[in-house]
């Protein structure tokens, strides 16, 4: 007997198939009656759904910064069918709808799937048109949803009625792991609020308030920040970048994490530190045993901040694993102190000095380093070459941030090293 199954079994099997995502995108705009988008068709046509993927976690990036395909950006409509088309799903972990051109109307469309949706860890929302009312929606939600662990609004003006959202909703949310709200115009009173609600949250493991709004020359939110360190004990990640901060606030920082047991990554990048201030830098991590990136670039700590590093570096401290002091006012002598440091402390493996004075005896330096395999040249924003014998250093691409504001819409950057940002994995993790 014939075991092979009749052509009309076959026919119903296939029938009985899914429909494809970008057909269930099609039916969805059909039914709600609004246009399709071709770019998220183009997206979700990629998605195939076998047997396979309907048993992985996957994320779907329907990002506006797409160089690889003609970008339509996703509009509030979009992704109320784009709601459609995921609530079913539960292989969906990720949606990254960066660069795009969502409002309020959409945040609000997003905090209803929140509400509803069991499978969504990671969601990227940077640089749409966001503002404080769709921080509300999204932050309320948020207080009932308890999935999603990563959400990232840089560059959303939620403001800083929109911060208080979210920091009243960390009071009541034990999932959220990374919050990112860089260059949300946040402000004073949203800081501290943050920093006290974090003197109790026991989930969060990083944020990112870098570039608020600040008036006064009082560092109240450093401050804050700082009681926060003392006491919190789950913190991994702090993103302090353009926070107006002077000697006195990061005297206050380094007396705080002198009892903090658990802030690996600090951003201090972009402020008003000198070399006054490095010196307490220096003093701590004598005796810090947790930091394993300090980025003070865009700072002023000049040769004597250098030479307060590399001494806590050479003699004392064995954890710090990434340093960068980019455009820091540091001549050849603080540079050549680091290089130094280097050759005796075998933990520190990324370091980034480009936008310094760097004269010949740094490149020299810099040069050994890299020829006797100690610093590795992806490890590092110099490459060496020589001109009439003359050795000189050329700038690279490389840092802790290269790819925070974009990521290579084909997959994973070639090189991760220590391209962390918002990463709460060793140093050499990217997103």
């Amino acid at each position: 007997m014939d075991s092979s199954v009749p052509p009309s079994s076959s026919n119903q099997l296939a029938m009985q198939e899914p429909p494809s995502l970008d057909e269930q995108y099609s039916e969805a705009c059909k039914r709600m009656e609004q246009p399709e988008n071709p770019f998220i068709f183009c997206v979700l046509q990629d998605v195939k759904l076998d047997s396979d993927i309907l048993t992985k976690n996957i994320t779907i990036k329907i990002a506006g910064n797409n160089r690889l395909i003609p970008v339509v950006k996703v509009i509030d409509g979009d992704f109320q069918a784009l709601a459609v088309v995921f609530s079913n799903n539960a292989f969906l972990t990720g949606l990254d709808l960066r660069y795009n051109l969502l409002t309020d109307v959409g945040a609000a469309y997003i905090g209803a799937f929140l509400q509803d949706n069991h499978t969504l860890r990671y969601l990227n929302l940077m640089f749409n048109d966001i503002g404080t009312a769709g921080a509300e929606s999204i932050a309320k939600a948020l207080r009932r949803n308890e999935t999603l662990t990563h959400l990232r609004m840089t560059g959303n003006k939620i403001e800083n009625k929109g911060g208080m959202y979210f920091a009243a909703m960390l009071q009541i949310n034990a999932t959220l792991q990374k919050l990112d709200l860089g260059d949300c115009d946040l402000r004073t009173q949203s800081l501290i609020a943050f920093a006290t609600v974090l003197s109790h949250n026991t989930s969060v493991k990083a944020i990112n308030l870098n570039r608020p709004i600040l008036y006064s020359e009082e560092e109240e939110s450093t401050v804050h920040i700082a009681l926060m360190l003392r006491t919190n004990s789950a913190l991994v990640e702090l993103h302090l970048c353009k926070h107006e901060m002077k000697n006195f606030g990061i005297e206050r920082l380094c007396d705080a994490l002198y009892e903090n047991r658990s802030l690996r990554y600090l951003d201090l990048s972009c402020n008003k530190i000198t070399r006054d201030g490095v010196r307490f830098l220096g003093k701590l991590l004598k005796l810090n045993n947790t930091l394993e990136i300090l980025d003070l670039n865009f700072n002023r700590i000049e040769d004597d901040g250098a030479f307060y590093l590399s001494e806590a570096l050479a003699l004392q401290n064995r954890t710090l694993q990434a340093l960068s002091v980019t455009n820091n006012n540091i001549t050849g002598e603080g540079l050549v102190a680091l290089a130094d440091a280097m050759r005796t402390n075998e933990v520190l493996s990324y370091i980034y000095i480009w936008g310094n004075k760097i004269d010949e005896p740094t490149c020299v330096a810099f040069t050994d380093l890299l020829q006797s395999g100690r610093l590795k040249p992806t490890s590092t924003d110099v490459e060496p070459y020589v001109v009439d014998g003359r050795t000189y250093l050329a700038e690279l691409s490389h840092g802790l941030k290269r790819h925070y504001y974009w990521t290579p819409s084909y997959g994973q950057p070639d090189n991760q090293d220590a391209n962390a940002s918002l990463a709460i994995a060793p140093v050499a993790e990217h997103l």
